[in-house]
C-alpha cells in the first residue's frame, strides 16, 4: 500500500478545503470499499480526508414530507430507522440485503453510492482495464463475464455497480445533494451516474472536489408497500447477480402508479421505465407484469456466457410485481 497522509475533518467546510490543497486526496467514511482498493493498489490517494465525524449522520423529516438522510448515516441506522422501515421499506430490505452486518456498522450512505463499479479485472492490477487505464481495454468482454452487464454496457466496459441501496433510492427519485468549494448542490440519482460509453473511468456527474452531504427521498405514498428482491450464487452476502426494486399503486385492479429499478444488470443501477410505462394504468395481471418485465429487456445485449440473466430478471421482475399486487388486493 502506498504511504499516505490522514487527516480529520470537524466540519464540511474543513473537509472541502483539506481536499482542495492536494488533487490526489481522497474522503474516507466507512472505508469499506476505498479501504479494500488502496490495499490491492488500485487506489493510490496521497491523502485520506475522514469525513466520519461530520455532522451529516441523521434521518429527518423534509417540509414537503420527505425524509432527508445524512452521508454519514451509517447502512445499519438507515436500515433500522423507523420511518424508513415503514415509509420505505424497499430500501431496508435493500439494505440488509446488501452485506454482513460488521460491514453495514462501517458503511454509510454516500460511501455506498460512491462505491466503484467494478469486476474482477478491475481489481487486479495485472490485469488491463478501461477503469483504471483509460485505453488499455475490457478484458472481460472475451472473458471471465457470468455476472456482467446485460443493459447500457458497451465494448469498454462490461462490469455491473454493485449497490443495493442505490437500486432501491433509484426507484424512490431520491436527489444527491453535494458540497464543493462553491457552495451547494444537488443531483438527482437518475442523473448521478453516468452512461459508461468510452469512458468507464468516468462514474458520476459530481463536480471535481464534491463532498456527498446527504439524500433526499420524497414524499411517496407507493412505496409503503415497496419490495427488494435480490438473487445472489450463495447464501451469505455476496454481490447480486440481478435484483428487482419495486412498488405499485394499484386501485381497483388498475397500476395507477408504478416505479421499478434493476440492479446487477448495468454499469449504474438500472431505472425501468419502458417497464413502467407499460404498466402505468395497465390491468395488475400476469400479462402486464410479463410485458413490461418483455418491454425493458428487449434492449439487452448479453454476452456468450450471461444470457441467463435476462430470463432471471424477467422472471424476478414478474415475481415482484405478482407479490405486490396480490398485497394490494387483500
Amino acid at each position: 500500500m502506498k504511504e499516505f497522509e490522514y487527516r480529520r475533518a470537524h466540519d464540511v467546510s474543513g473537509a472541502l478545503a483539506l481536499l482542495d490543497a492536494d488533487p490526489q486526496a481522497r474522503f474516507l467514511a466507512g472505508g469499506t470499499n476505498l479501504v479494500d482498493l488502496m490495499r490491492t493498489g488500485v487506489e493510490r490517494p496521497a491523502r485520506l480526508v475522514d469525513v466520519r465525524e461530520l455532522p451529516l449522520d441523521r434521518i429527518e423529516p423534509t417540509a414537503d414530507g420527505g425524509l432527508r438522510i445524512g452521508a454519514t448515516v451509517t447502512n445499519s441506522d438507515l436500515a433500522a430507522h423507523p420511518d424508513i422501515r415503514s415509509r420505505y421499506p424497499a430500501l431496508t430490505q435493500a439494505v440488509l440485503a446488501g452485506a454482513s452486518g460488521q460491514l453495514r456498522n462501517m458503511a454509510t450512505v454516500g460511501g455506498n453510492l460512491l462505491q466503484r463499479t467494478r469486476c474482477g479485472y478491475f481489481a487486479d492490477v495485472t490485469k488491463p482495464c478501461n477503469k483504471r487505464d483509460p485505453g488499455s481495454g475490457c478484458p472481460a468482454v472475451a472473458g471471465e463475464h457470468r455476472n456482467h452487464a446485460i443493459l447500457g454496457a458497451s465494448e469498454h466496459c462490461v462490469a455491473v455497480h454493485p449497490s443495493d441501496m442505490g437500486v432501491a433510492l433509484l426507484a424512490f427519485d431520491a436527489v444527491v445533494a453535494y458540497r464543493t468549494a462553491d457552495g451547494p448542490g444537488e443531483l438527482p440519482l437518475t442523473e448521478f451516474y453516468l452512461p459508461v460509453g468510452d469512458t468507464p473511468h468516468q462514474e458520476t456527474a459530481l463536480p471535481p472536489g464534491a463532498l456527498i452531504t446527504g439524500v433526499t427521498l420524497p414524499a411517496l405514498p407507493a412505496a409503503a408497500g415497496s419490495r427488494y428482491r435480490k438473487v445472489r450464487e450463495r447464501a451469505s452476502y455476496a454481490f447480486a447477480i440481478g435484483s428487482v426494486a419495486a412498488a405499485l399503486d394499484v386501485r381497483d385492479g388498475v397500476v395507477r402508479e408504478a416505479r421499478l429499478a434493476f440492479g446487477a444488470v448495468a454499469s449504474r443501477p438500472w431505472r425501468a421505465r419502458a417497464a413502467e410505462r407499460v404498466l402505468t394504468g395497465a390491468p395488475a395481471d400476469a400479462e402486464t407484469f410479463a410485458a413490461a418485465a418483455a418491454a425493458e429487456l428487449a434492449a439487452a445485449q448479453p454476452l456468450a456466457h450471461n444470457g441467463y440473466k435476462v430470463t432471471l430478471m424477467r422472471n424476478l421482475a414478474v415475481a415482484v410485481l405478482t407479490e405486490l399486487a396480490e398485497e394490494a388486493a387483500r
